[in-house]
């Protein structure tokens, strides 16, 4: 087991999160963009869950009227 990050065989750094609410004023320009594009990212992955799940339930909506 790795002690130090930059240890080989290390597990990957995590992404930065973004916790609600959180105080910003700290985070530098870079930061902030980071995590719109964090956030972006993760409303994508949400919409496409979303999209699925819809076709999977006019899908069944379709089957079960028949």
């Amino acid at each position: 087991m790795a002690v130090f990050d930059d240890e080989p065989g290390a597990p990957p750094a995590r992404k930065a999160e973004h916790v609600m609410g959180e105080d910003l004023s700290r985070l530098s320009v870079d930061e902030l963009q980071a995590r719109v594009a964090l956030l972006k990212e993760e409303i994508a992955r949400i919409e496409a869950a979303a999209t699925a799940k819809a076709a999977q339930r006019d899908a069944a909506d379709l089957f079960f009227k028949r």
